[in-house]
C-alpha cells in the first residue's frame, strides 16, 4: 500500500512531499488561473487564449517548483501535469459563469440564472400577459 502511494505521489510531484505540489500547483497555479480565464469571458475573448494562458501558467508553476523546491525545470511529464491542473481550473465554469452574470443583471425580465447549472433560462409568461401585447 505504501509502494502504491508513493508511486501516485511521483506521478504527480518529483519533490517528494504531495504538500508541495498542493500549494505550488493547485493552490498557486489553479488561482491564478482561475483569474486568468475569468479575466479572458470578462473581457469577452476566445475560449482558446484560455488554453494558451493555461500553458503559459503551467510553465511559471514549473519555475516556482523550480527555484523553491528544487525540481527539474525541463520536464515534459511535471509540466504537463502542472498545465493539465491549470487548464482544469482555467475552463470549466470561470469564463462561462462571468459572462451569464451581466447577461442575468442587464435583463432580469429576459432571463433568468439556473442555480444548478452555469446558464441562464429565458422567463416564460411575461411577454404573453395582456399588457405587452400592443
Amino acid at each position: 500500500m505504501d509502494n502504491a502511494a508513493s508511486s501516485l505521489t511521483g506521478l504527480f510531484c518529483e519533490e517528494g512531499s504531495f504538500g508541495v505540489f498542493i500549494l505550488v500547483t493547485v493552490i498557486l497555479g489553479g488561482g491564478a488561473a482561475w483569474l486568468a480565464g475569468r479575466a479572458v469571458a470578462a473581457t469577452w475573448r476566445p475560449w482558446w487564449q484560455v488554453v494558451a494562458y493555461a500553458l503559459i501558467l503551467g510553465l511559471a508553476v514549473r519555475f516556482i517548483h523550480f527555484s523553491l523546491f528544487n525540481g527539474t525545470l525541463l520536464s515534459l511529464h511535471y509540466y504537463l501535469v502542472d498545465s493539465a491542473f491549470c487548464m482544469a481550473l482555467a475552463t470549466p465554469r470561470a469564463p462561462k459563469k462571468v459572462r451569464i452574470r451581466p447577461m442575468t443583471r442587464a435583463s432580469p425580465v429576459l432571463c433568468s440564472p439556473c442555480t444548478f447549472v452555469v446558464s441562464w433560462v429565458p422567463m416564460t409568461g411575461y411577454w404573453d400577459r395582456a399588457e405587452c401585447r400592443t
